[in-house]
């Protein structure tokens, strides 16, 4: 199972530069700030929340190569929400969204420690993101009560109605945005598979 979560989309290379980030901390060679970290984490799944519902959910573009990019990065999960290939960001889209985050806090931080502790904190959030994910997606019963329940609430996302449910890791921001109701409250929508 670990394995093939290595094999697909960027997740080796998540994993690599989250570890080079531990290396950095453990060898002395840059302070390591947990509270910074838990910040980076924090931005990574507000940002998990208000990129799918508000950009991956977005009407598809009238532009052929912008359509091409929501077909490949979401429109096309929800239509085969199976396909490992489709389940995992891809490198190419991956790489640079890790650099415009460090580019972000580099800007807004005074120090490197304080911003690799940002980006390590949201490294950490987007390896546990696309864990999470993949384990929603593959005949796996997670081992502990809340992991059953979030792989039902993103199953919900893709098999009862589209227009809820958008957190992956955790409900927090669907609460915030008014996009979580009980899922008996919520009739069937038509069109989970096909968005547009």
């Amino acid at each position: 199972m670990f394995k093939i979560f290595l094999r697909h989309g960027s997740n080796a290379a998540l994993l690599g530069a989250f570890g080079l980030a531990a290396l950095a901390f453990l060898s002395g060679r840059t302070g390591f700030v947990p509270i910074a970290a838990l910040v980076g984490a924090a931005v990574f799944f507000v940002s998990e929340y208000t990129t799918h519902r508000f950009i991956l959910h977005a009407r598809p573009s009238k532009t052929p190569f912008a359509l091409r990019l929501q077909e490949r990065l979401h429109y096309d999960h929800h239509v085969e929400p199976t396909r490992l290939e489709l389940l995992f960001l891809p490198l190419w889209f991956a790489a640079p969204v890790i650099a415009g985050y460090t580019a972000i806090y580099s800007a807004i931080t005074p120090s490197w420690p304080l911003t690799l502790s940002l980006m390590f904190g949201s490294l950490a959030a987007l390896v546990y993101y696309e864990w999470v994910h993949y384990v929603a997606h593959i005949p796996f019963v997670p081992v502990t009560s809340f992991g059953r329940w979030m792989k039902k609430y993103h199953l919900w996302h893709h098999f009862k109605n589209e227009h809820l449910w958008f957190g992956v890791t955790n409900p927090s921001m669907d609460f915030l945005g008014r996009t979580y109701l009980r899922v008996e409250d919520v009739d069937r929508s038509a069109t989970t598979r096909i968005l547009y």
